[in-house]
């Protein structure tokens, strides 16, 4: 869906370029599963995303907030080589630098890794194109659901994500010509998609 959206804005299907960070989300006392992110000194699970020029995601896993974001991204595009087999950059921020996590990323989708760094702009700014990724972890914290984590288990927690993902290229697609025609086909496929979620949830 992701990428019949890049189609529609003139882009390729899949891109080139990713934008990756995480983010840690506290729990709440319903959640089940957790670690502890001492950097940022929060208790719950942390959200790895790869991202296009546009926000829309090209890799999403959750894990315990205690994976550091090297581990995280490494175990993310493993998981999506497929949807990231034409990405020859990926633009980081300075908690991923170092020569193993970028000989790392090459062996797995034979990407390079840029990393931006805010010390090496002299001023207070907002880091080039970083500000994309941060923008789609705000596109998140809209969902109610979403502004911690509820979810017992992590796979939930990650299934939650995607459906947030779902309804905002849905809305994209509606966007323009031959709406009820897009909306019936893309409705039917949300329907499909909510039905196989609801039936892999084990509360």
């Amino acid at each position: 869906m992701v990428g019949e959206v890049r189609i529609k804005h003139g882009r390729n299907g899949q891109t080139s370029f990713c934008i990756v960070d995480a983010q840690s989300v506290k729990n709440t006392d319903t959640a089940k599963t957790k670690g502890f992110d001492a950097g940022k000194m929060v208790s719950g699970i942390k959200r790895h995303m790869a991202v296009d020029t546009q926000g829309l995601p090209h890799a999403l896993l959750v894990t315990t907030a205690n994976v550091t974001d090297r581990e995280g991204a490494l175990a993310m595009f493993g998981n999506a080589k497929g949807n990231l087999s034409k990405v020859v950059k990926v633009l980081v921020d300075g908690g991923y630098s170092g020569e193993k996590f970028a000989q790392s990323v090459k062996e797995l989708i034979g990407a390079e890794v840029q990393v931006a760094k805010r010390n090496e702009l002299h001023t207070f700014a907002v880091i080039p194109q970083r500000w994309v990724v941060e923008r789609s972890f705000a596109w998140l914290e809209k969902c109610r659901r979403l502004w911690k984590n509820c979810e017992r288990k992590i796979n939930t927690s990650l299934q939650f994500v995607v459906l947030a993902f779902i309804s905002l290229l849905i809305k994209r697609l509606l966007t323009g010509s031959k709406q009820i025609i897009t909306a019936f086909a893309f409705f039917m496929r949300l329907e499909y998609l909510i039905i196989v979620f609801f039936c892999q949830i084990r509360f």
